[in-house]
């Protein structure tokens, strides 16, 4: 689900930090952000000292929410540039819809990605069967920087379902490979950038070798923790492991999941603010002039609109 507080180009101070002095990697602890009517992610990326893991620029984990289906919960209409949206849930449903006129409803296991590229409008709602239903939203949705050459790209939107992604048995993991190549399998998933992303599920106590699959890598557990070269991390803790290879395993007593992303890192530095990512301050400031006199597309029958907040230049990346 789309952030109604997305960052400003200034981002906040979350913690960055080794988990102990034998530990090869560091941590990165997010920070809770309310979007309101109730709904709460937690927010990894960008900050300060770490503004991006390869292409992905913005990291937000969403739930998990137990709820009644409400409006309370919808994103309304509001625009994007620069960018792409790479949407993944692991429970509940929402309903898409943009300005190209793609109209998708996204649930757990398939994967949606939204490249907004010159500009696009769209919106993510309570789907109408679930209002007033009891329902669980639980997911990532997470920012990729476009390369330079497609910053402008006119927009689009692709939705692979489940059973659309490579599904690899190995030992005692499953990995299902979302963006990118890993094991010999790629998936269909059509990126200009380097991109990898991974949902990997272990048996207890069960290891997998992960080779070195992209310059730069993160490890995110979203519900369980898990053990990376031997030292363990707490769930809803990002790891930034060395990219030439680890060793994830599960605890001896439970399953884990970890997600893995990662992928070359963009091609010079990044501004972003509000909902917009570009090489370039002055093309940020005329989106906020373009969405602010109504130059933007329009997300066919859904009219409203999220205003922008004041415009500040942001500082430099």
């Amino acid at each position: 689900m789309p952030s109604r507080a997305a960052p400003e180009d200034t981002p906040p101070q979350t913690e960055i930090r080794m988990p102990s002095e034998a530990a090869p990697f560091r941590t990165v602890h997010g920070q809770a952000k309310d979007l309101g009517g109730g709904f709460t992610v937690r927010r990894l990326l960008p900050q300060a000292g770490h503004r991006s893991v390869g292409p992905f620029v913005f990291f937000d984990h969403m739930g998990p929410l137990d709820g009644i289906g409400q409006r309370e919960h919808d994103v309304r209409p509001h625009p994007h540039i620069g960018l792409c949206t790479l949407t993944y849930l692991f429970a509940g449903a929402m309903m898409h819809r943009d300005s190209t006129g793609a109209v998708q409803r996204i649930e757990p296991g398939a994967v949606n990605l939204m490249t907004a590229g010159q500009g696009v409008v769209h919106s993510e709602r309570t789907p109408e069967d679930l209002i007033g239903q009891p329902v669980q939203t639980h997911g990532l949705q997470l920012w990729l920087a476009l390369p330079r050459s497609h910053e402008e790209v006119p927009a689009s939107f692709e939705h692979l379902a489940a059973d659309r992604l490579p599904n690899i048995a190995h030992g005692g993991a499953r990995i299902r490979v979302l963006a990118g190549e890993a094991f010999g399998e790629r998936s269909p998933l059509t990126l200009p950038m380097q991109t990898l992303y991974l949902d990997l599920r272990l048996a207890p106590g069960a290891s997998v070798r992960l080779p070195r699959l992209a310059p730069e890598v993160a490890l995110y557990a979203p519900d369980t923790p898990f053990v990376l070269d031997g030292q363990p991390v707490a769930a809803r803790v990002m790891a930034l492991p060395d990219a030439n290879g680890c060793t994830v395993s599960a605890p001896p007593g439970a399953p884990a999941q970890v997600m893995v992303l990662g992928g070359e890192p963009p091609d010079g530095p990044r501004h972003l603010w509000w909902n917009f990512v570009s090489s370039r301050r002055e093309r940020i400031e005329q989106a906020v002039a373009d969405w602010e006199a109504d130059r933007f597309p329009q997300v066919p029958s859904d009219t409203e609109r999220i205003p922008a907040p004041p415009w500040r230049p942001p500082k430099a990346p």
